[in-house]
């Protein structure tokens, strides 16, 4: 009897059940915000690698009375001190702040008018590592040579600086269930609908020895159907939202995007990782229609007198 039937019949009735009406937009507007959420979890590992190699990199060491002579290597204090960092693998660039350097840094403490004169200031080197953490060793190598030198290490900043990135992966994988939970609800209470406006349809054939499989099948495949579609409208509707994100962010993340002049260079902001999580959207959407419309049949059918 099946191969009688033309290509596409629908004996149920699921294409006026389940209509490609609210269900699709709704889940659209679930996956856009899916969308924002895997935007928000992927800008914030990439901004934590980017503070891990920037300020995690970063050092400065003080050198008190940078001209007396240093002890046991020729010349001043600050010059030994260069010397050190300069020939140590670990250290990428070391450089000494100017005079005008340091006054700029003061001027918020010490105002306009700068410090008094004939106060001495320790010199300032300023540091960029190979890799991070700091050296061990590094204090040792320069206590030698210029005793009372000081490391300002970055750590403290750099653990918030984790921690903030941590916690806003951890919001987005909390916004991502969230959204999971209210598209799967969504999907529940239209196949409920589906069902009781096609229950003497189902009835019958379910009488006339079609199985709960089968009839799960059905509404299964139309509801992955319409959830993938809403899948695919939410993340392309996403997509200039976020490539406009994106722009705002890249300098934070030191990243150089080539001008808004094109649709290929307004979308060149979007993150590799982005361009590979999106399209999986109208297939998470889909699964979870499938799955929802299944359990939500089978619970139905085995109610039935």
């Amino acid at each position: 009897m099946s191969r009688l039937r033309p290509a596409g019949f629908d004996e149920l009735g699921l294409r006026r059940a389940l209509g490609f009406g609210l269900l699709p937009a709704l889940v659209a507007a679930m996956a856009f915000l899916a969308a924002l959420a895997l935007a928000g979890w992927v800008g914030a590992a990439r901004l934590a690698q980017h503070w891990q190699s920037g300020a995690g990199t970063a050092l400065t060491v003080e050198v008190p009375h940078p001209a007396a002579v240093a002890t046991g290597a020729p010349g001043t204090r600050l010059a030994a001190v260069l010397r050190v960092l300069a020939v140590d693998p670990r250290v990428a660039h070391a450089r000494a702040l100017s005079g005008a350097e340091l006054a700029r840094l003061l001027r918020p403490w010490v105002g306009p008018g700068g410090l008094p004169a004939g106060l001495g200031l320790p010199a300032v080197v300023a540091v960029r590592l190979t890799a991070p953490p700091p050296p061990a060793d590094l204090q040792a190598s320069l206590d030698r040579v210029a005793p009372g030198t000081e490391l300002a290490r970055q750590g403290g900043w750099i653990a918030r600086l984790m921690a903030l990135a941590r916690s806003l992966q951890a919001s987005a994988g909390a916004a991502l269930a969230v959204v999971a939970a209210v598209a799967a609800s969504v999907i529940a209470v239209a196949t409920r609908a589906g069902l009781a406006a096609r229950r003497e349809a189902i009835e019958i054939i379910h009488g006339l020895g079609a199985t709960d499989a089968y009839v799960a099948g059905c509404f299964a495949a139309r509801a992955t159907w319409l959830a993938a579609a809403g899948g695919v409208l939410g993340a392309v509707a996403a997509l200039p939202v976020l490539a406009a994100l994106a722009r705002l962010a890249a300098p934070f993340g030191g990243g150089a995007l080539p001008p808004a002049t094109t649709l290929a260079g307004w979308f060149a902001a979007l993150p590799a990782p982005l361009w590979l999580l999106l399209p999986g959207l109208p297939l998470c959407a889909g699964g979870i229609g499938w799955a929802t419309a299944q359990l939500t049949v089978r619970r139905w059918l085995r109610r039935l007198p």
